[in-house]
């Protein structure tokens, strides 16, 4: 076989691995959607209003200032009957527009905590302050699959 004969059966090759890969794209059921943080807050007896006035004052400042500087797409406050003491009874429930919204996920954080509270050590007191009102029992994240 001639050296052009090699190249022509190499660019076959090439050309037919990256149809196949698109091919195999195209069978799934689903596009990969935003993506989804959700937080799981258990108040403390008696400080589920005290609670509120925070999600509806500073919580809500901040994610405002997160949605307009492009960082979330949406935030919402879902409220749950919990199935026992160590249950969550609010949900804290934050959209991105991707897994690369994320990035410098921290260094955002603190520009918007900065601006929404004045400084990092009034927002790390704010923090402390509210562990006297909730547990933060965890968290997850995931990607919503959209079906086509």
């Amino acid at each position: 076989m001639s050296i052009k004969h090699h190249y022509i059966a190499y660019a076959a090759f090439v050309g037919l691995a990256f149809t196949s890969v698109a091919a195999v794209a195209d069978d799934h059921a689903f596009t990969e959607g935003s993506v989804v943080n959700v937080a799981a807050i258990r108040t403390d007896y008696g400080k589920f209003d005290d609670y509120m006035k925070y999600l509806d004052t500073t919580w809500k400042a901040e994610q405002e200032a997160a949605k307009k500087a492009g960082y979330i797409i949406s935030y919402k406050v879902v409220t749950v009957e919990p199935r026992s003491a160590d249950d969550p009874d609010i949900y804290l429930v934050i959209t991105y527009k991707n897994w690369a919204a994320l990035d410098g996920a921290t260094a955002k954080g603190d520009a918007i905590a900065k601006q929404v509270e004045g400084s990092l050590s009034a927002s790390n007191q704010g923090a402390t302050d509210r562990g006297k009102m909730r547990r933060v029992l965890g968290s997850w994240t995931g990607q919503e699959l959209d079906l086509k």
